[in-house]
């Protein structure tokens, strides 16, 4: 009976599968140093402060004091307010 030399498919596709995975990871490492490398990350805006500014302060206290005398309304008041906090109208 001759000597029938036996088969290993899956020992194959593994071996064959393990290489094509280290290639793409390879490549994708590649491609990653490359991109930063050519597009260095944009500047970003700093962020908006939390506080007010002094002048704002000072207008809104300028406000309470009006509103006190009975100069301004409170509807008015408020509108004035929300505007000067970046509220919108």
């Amino acid at each position: 009976m001759p000597l029938v030399r036996r088969r290993r498919p899956l020992l194959r596709a593994a071996v064959v599968g393990g290489a094509a995975y280290t290639a793409g990871k390879r490549k994708r490492e590649a491609a990653g140093q490359m991109g930063q490398q050519e597009y260095p990350p944009a500047n970003q805006p700093a962020p908006p402060s939390a506080g007010m500014s002094p002048a704002a302060m000072e207008r809104l206290k300028e406000m309470a004091e009006l509103h006190d005398q009975g100069i301004l309304t409170d509807a008015e008041f408020e509108q004035q307010k929300r505007v000067l906090l970046g509220g919108g109208q």
